[in-house]
């Protein structure tokens, strides 16, 4: 069964997903009349479960039963009674098509796959945003968007088992921080190029995060040969690391369980590309890794007041430039040869 949930919501004050020792009495959204047929608007059962569950004393939890249910817009606020559990018995909540939309003060806890997914919207903004999900989590990415443009992440918390945010083709326009990313593996732009008729990455801002405890940092990665789109006008800058692996890469031969073939290079043109004022520590020697097509080499690259430390046995902190030819202000770990 498709289990997917749909939400169209434009406004979610002082929701406490929160764990409770006690049973929390149960407002089920089918008993307000809520249809899992994926038709039906489930908004009001929606507001009318979190009114009563909002009005009763002690803990609550209000639950989507598995099924496809599609809402508009739906406005709950406190200040409530008790704290209040949603629980989703599904894979994902999806922001589909959405205009002008808030997300603010809400945790997701433990998803069986993405935790968000933002694909279509114009305007939509996280505020707050909490995720938790065991390191080792496969598949249960944070944040995903596509296709969207005007997208605004800041002030978040995202722990794990994958990309804390992953970005995907036809996302413009999207701003992120002071997000702390961690455990996970850092914030992605990609994979891109997998695909025929893509939607190009354009205007992306990193900025004021840190990541702690990662697999990987900031990265672009595309598909070697595959199909053509660009990634263009993207900055990370004034970033924060703390024990993590593989800080700062563009990988333009992603290549996940070796199903590609390596011996044509990716058709993706990445370029206006910045790192600026990054630092930390890092797990691994090579904190600097720009590998980029031989087809269509990455221009515009700036690397700028890099000061990644390293201090394993593999020696000092390197950095790798491979098809590229980056400006480079600063320090950075011993400079791309």
């Amino acid at each position: 069964m498709d289990t997917r949930i749909i939400f169209s919501i434009v406004s979610l004050l002082f929701i406490n997903f929160s764990l409770v020792q006690a049973q929390p009495a149960i407002f089920d959204i089918t008993k307000f009349g809520a249809a899992p047929d994926g038709k039906a608007d489930a908004s009001q059962a929606i507001a009318d479960a979190w009114k009563e569950a909002c009005a009763a004393a002690g803990s609550s939890k209000i639950l989507i039963p598995a099924g496809k249910f599609l809402a508009g817009i739906v406005n709950v606020t406190g200040p409530c009674k008790g704290a209040i559990e949603v629980e989703v018995q599904g894979t994902n909540i999806r922001f589909n098509f959405i205009t002008k939309g808030l997300v603010r003060d809400i945790t997701s806890l433990n998803s069986k796959y993405f935790h968000v997914n933002v694909f279509g919207c114009d305007d939509f903004t996280f505020e707050g945003f909490k995720v938790s999900t065991p390191e080792g989590s496969l598949n249960t990415d944070g944040i995903h968007i596509g296709r969207s443009k005007g997208v605004t992440i800041s002030n978040a918390k995202i722990g794990t088992g994958d990309d804390c945010i992953s970005i995907g083709d036809g996302t413009e326009n999207l701003k992120i921080t002071k997000v702390a990313c961690g455990p996970g593996h850092g914030i992605n732009i990609g994979s891109l190029g997998k695909y025929e008729n893509e939607d190009p990455a354009s205007g992306i801002t990193v900025s004021d995060c840190t990541l702690t405890g990662t697999t990987n940092g900031v990265r672009i990665k595309t598909w070697p040969a595959m199909f053509p789109n660009t990634a263009t006008n993207i900055h990370f800058q004034d970033i924060t690391m703390e024990k993590f692996s593989n800080p700062i890469i563009v990988d333009q031969m992603y290549c996940p369980w070796n199903k590609c073939n390596k011996k044509e290079p990716s058709k993706v043109k990445i370029s206006d590309v910045s790192f600026k004022n990054i630092k930390g520590t890092s797990a691994t020697a090579l904190t600097v890794q720009l590998i980029c097509s031989s087809g269509v080499p990455c221009e515009k690259v700036e690397l700028a007041n890099i000061d990644l430390t390293y201090s394993g046995p593999e020696g000092p902190a390197k950095s790798e430039c491979i098809d590229v030819k980056p400006t480079i202000v600063g320090k950075i770990p011993e400079r791309c040869k």
